[in-house]
């Protein structure tokens, strides 16, 4: 069964709906805005309960079917990124350093459109609950909601997603049971040093030098300290120091990222990297201070829920446009916070050609909502089937 006709009629709404997203972008948890227009937009609707506040900005809503049955969660992202936007489109961003460059104006408004649909028709038992999260690039919006017990509260017992994928064929779905995206932390190290003339280094306790030293040295992590067909990632990101060419600076400053699926391997690269910290300082003359978070935990797809998840996109988009097992990546994704409490799936849906995430001159595609919406209504039909 293709994209559903009646959401298909909404294709000129819900592309208003994102664009007007796209032009008024929020971060991380000051969604509020936005908020108010979803909030605004599931009253003419006419869903059963809407309920706010979640993680500051976030909301939950909730469509009841014509029976009794489980409660299905449908999860959409909200905010924005701080990037200056490049696209020169009509409907660019108005606030300048934030933009929509990951999507997240075309996920909620695939979810919009589900929302719409489902209360128009109600062919389902039990009830959905439509949640609207903020702070999924910064924050970990998705875990505050549960610390707030959004899962409990709504008795809600299996959760979904969906990602645009620019670069994938337009509405080509794809997805992974278990991990499908990794664990992600952040390092940061401070490298304190004696500063002096460039003239006279014998004077000082070159941080430049201690802090190029510590960088190398981490990378051994990954070549010598872990089994190499375990997943590891350990990207320096950040170095900043110095003011001139003839002053050797006080301090050092280097920034990174961590990427894992295994527990005991994201333990073992906190250990060995507060060593090599400690121990090539001192060997340089100098002191440094690690500072290791721990962010997101890996997104692992239960497998039932995934098989089925797979099973409706094909209903949507037919064998060929959906691949089940495309294996895991080492981005990162807060949705993990909901999988670790509840059964559920995250995907990914094509959206063609044209710039990647987190880019400038990104755009989401409107023309694959609709399909995302039929996914998100489709699922919620074969789930909770109508008895008789």
């Amino acid at each position: 069964m293709p994209v559903i006709n009646r959401i298909a009629g909404y294709a000129e709404e819900m592309a208003a709906w994102r664009q007007h997203f796209h032009a008024n972008p929020e971060l991380a948890f000051a969604c509020h805005k936005t908020s108010d227009f979803v909030a605004e937009r599931l009253a003419e609707f006419g869903v059963d309960e809407v309920h706010r506040g979640f993680a500051q900005s976030g909301l939950v809503a909730l469509v009841h079917g014509k029976g009794k049955g489980p409660v299905i969660g449908l999860r959409a992202d909200m905010d924005a990124l701080p990037i200056h936007e490049e696209t020169g489109l009509e409907y660019a961003s108005k606030v300048p350093g934030a933009m929509h460059a990951c999507g997240h104006d075309g996920h909620t408004t695939m979810l919009l459109g589900a929302a719409k649909y489902l209360c128009e028709t109600r062919n389902f038992s039990g009830t959905v609950a439509l949640i609207f999260q903020p702070a999924e690039e910064d924050g970990g919006g998705a875990g505050v909601m549960v610390e707030e017990g959004v899962l409990d509260r709504f008795k809600i017992d299996e959760v979904y997603a969906l990602h645009n994928a620019p670069g994938v064929p337009e509405g080509q779905f794809y997805t992974n049971p278990g991990p499908i995206m990794a664990a992600v932390d952040t390092f940061h190290i401070h490298v304190n040093g004696r500063g002096g003339h460039g003239a006279m280094p014998h004077e000082t306790a070159d941080p430049v030098i201690a802090a190029c030293g510590i960088v190398q040295a981490i990378q051994t992590i990954v070549s010598r300290n872990h089994y190499a067909l375990d997943d590891l990632v350990v990207s320096v990101t950040q170095i900043h120091t110095g003011s001139a060419e003839n002053i050797v600076p006080e301090t050092a400053y280097i920034n990174g990222t961590v990427r894992t699926f295994d527990k005991a391997v994201q333990a073992m690269v906190q250990r060995r990297m507060a060593e090599i910290v400690e121990g090539v300082a001192k060997g340089y003359g100098v002191t440094a201070e690690l500072t290791y978070d721990v962010w997101y935990p890996a997104t692992v797809n239960s497998a039932q829920e995934t098989e089925f998840a797979a099973a409706v996109a094909r209903d949507v988009v037919g064998e060929a446009m959906v691949e089940q097992e495309a294996g895991r990546e080492m981005g990162a994704e807060d949705f993990a916070y909901f999988l670790e409490e509840r059964p559920g799936a995250y995907l990914f849906l094509g959206q063609g050609e044209g710039a990647g995430l987190h880019h400038a001159k990104y755009n989401f595609n409107d023309s694959v909502a609709p399909i995302g919406a039929s996914f998100f209504a489709r699922l919620v039909e074969r789930k909770l089937p109508l008895e008789g």
